[in-house]
């Protein structure tokens, strides 16, 4: 349990109460660092999960906590910035990605009780979903009201981060769509 990719993870949860604070400080950077945290967890999840893959180190421990750390991160950072900048389109892409959240939470857990968890293993799509958030994450966490094409780019970004939540949304449903049936028939 205590091996290098799984104290990764524990860190990256660690880290969110730091990058919350940073992120409140009344300080002209403090946006900067906060962004620079952000992006530091965002690293330390590829760099968690390509150490326990080619070290051999994958465990039950990780393969839980890492999804969970990725998902804390993400929605406190969320929040913050909707909480901060407001507005329908922050808050939009923001409950979709938080919604989904739940959703695929509650759909790996239904399924694993049934076993059947093989059906909504985390996909290639869902990694770029997670990747475009973090990049969506880090440049809005970095933009001023005064930078506006910098805005811009994170509320692309975001959006399409929007996009990609709903469709891995979508795929995982359909692959569990049979077992939803399956236990209906019962």
């Amino acid at each position: 349990m205590w091996n290098v990719p799984n104290v990764l993870t524990l860190l990256r949860i660690a880290l969110i109460p730091v990058f919350v604070g940073v992120y409140y400080i009344d300080w002209q950077y403090s946006h900067v660092l906060a962004a620079a945290i952000f992006a530091s967890a965002a690293i330390t999840d590829w760099i968690d999960g390509y150490l326990a893959r080619r070290m051999g180190l994958v465990t039950s421990f990780g393969a839980f906590l890492d999804p969970v750390a990725d998902k804390l991160i993400v929605v406190v950072a969320l929040i913050m910035l909707v909480e901060t900048h407001g507005g329908v389109w922050l808050a939009v892409p923001a409950m979709v990605i938080i919604g989904r959240e739940i959703v695929i939470s509650a759909l790996r857990e239904w399924m694993s009780t049934i076993g059947s968890g093989q059906y909504v293993a985390v996909s290639f799509l869902g990694k770029v979903k997670t990747w475009a958030q973090m990049i969506a994450v880090v440049v809005l966490l970095l933009a001023q009201p005064e930078q506006r094409e910098l805005f811009a780019l994170g509320y692309l970004a975001l959006y399409i981060a929007a996009v990609l939540t709903l469709w891995t949304m979508i795929s995982y449903l359909q692959q569990a769509w049979p077992k939803f049936r399956d236990e209906s028939k019962q």
